[in-house]
């Protein structure tokens, strides 16, 4: 997939931004402040209807504006074009437009767009906390598995559920069905998100890393958030004392983790922050060449201050 054209109106200092993209690379030059971030901050918002740099849309609604809007057109293999525009308001609701329709749901942009963003702040994918790195799996999974898609909904709400009668001390028939759908469902997310990374992301990403950091070797699992052993409906019941008291669900794909260690020792705790950053740049290349083996699509790649904590040498490889 390749951007064709691209529009952008009252999104930070960009009053009005229209451009003609070329199809392999475009780079942005000015000063600081001169709006190159906030470009790709605005095609970020076609593929994840949310910002990099900030959880409140109104913070990138240009001053005294009603809302904000980005539109692109594509070109996919064989040559047709697709149209794609999100507008944001002031009072947070959003317009989705695909192809002339309209939706209100952001999530119906995401699945048309593979987008990745690679800045600075990257490395908070090792450094910070567990459900950046699920997100890491699942945004795969969003696009490659459709499955996955319905089973992670159907999850999430009946977390919700057993988490409001937790809080409100339920007797064990009211939570018997929501134990169940939870363990199946848990059970399903868990299995296939282990078998995206055993069977296909460990190769990709070990491969690209004996080119970006051939002086190491890595060991990469899932964790899948409950113990090894044990059936997700047995750690329920489990844990249900204490979960009860506590108020929510302690055990379960919500609350797994994608490990890195090098030399038995977490990566983030060795590595320099330059390093980091090509060990997330591995990562993030291995979800492309996986989406693109299954799908043959191609990410859109937004690249934000490349040589930031890389070397000339880090910085040329990468690119």
């Amino acid at each position: 997939m390749k951007l064709d054209k691209v529009q952008i109106s009252h999104f930070r200092n960009i009053d009005d931004l229209s451009l003609s993209a070329h199809k392999n690379l475009n780079i942005f030059l000015g000063e600081n402040g001169s709006g190159k971030s906030s470009i790709l901050e605005a095609l970020h918002y076609l593929g994840f209807a949310r910002s990099f740099r900030t959880q409140k849309h109104k913070n990138v609604i240009s001053h005294e504006k009603p809302g904000f809007t980005v539109f692109c057109s594509t070109i996919v293999e064989g040559g047709q074009q697709q149209k794609f525009g999100i507008s944001r308001l002031i009072d947070d609701s959003c317009i989705v437009n695909i192809n002339g329709e309209k939706s209100k749901r952001a999530s119906d942009l995401a699945s048309y767009l593979p987008i990745q963003i690679f800045t600075p702040q990257s490395s908070e994918l090792l450094l910070g906390a567990p459900k950046l790195r699920r997100r890491y799996l699942d945004w795969l999974l969003f696009h490659v598995e459709q499955s996955f898609n319905s089973d992670f909904q159907v999850f999430n709400k009946g977390l919700k559920h057993l988490n409001a009668l937790y809080k409100s001390s339920q007797p064990e028939h009211s939570l018997r069905y929501w134990n169940d759908l939870l363990s199946e469902k848990g059970e399903a997310i868990s299995a296939i998100r282990s078998s995206l990374l055993n069977e296909h992301l460990i190769h990709l990403i070990n491969a690209n890393l004996k080119e970006f950091l051939p002086e190491f070797s890595f060991e990469i699992s899932y964790y899948r958030g409950w113990e090894k052993g044990s059936s997700l409906s047995d750690a329920i019941l489990k844990n249900r004392p204490r979960d009860q008291k506590n108020g929510f669900l302690s055990v379960g794909p919500h609350k797994a983790d994608l490990r890195i260690k090098t030399h038995g020792t977490n990566a983030h705790e060795i590595l320099s922050r330059g390093q980091l950053r090509m060990l997330v740049a591995a990562m993030q290349l291995a979800q492309t060449q996986y989406l693109h083996t299954q799908t043959s699509k191609s990410s859109i790649f937004l690249l934000d201050d490349v040589g930031a904590e890389l070397d000339e040498e880090k910085s040329m490889l990468f690119i």
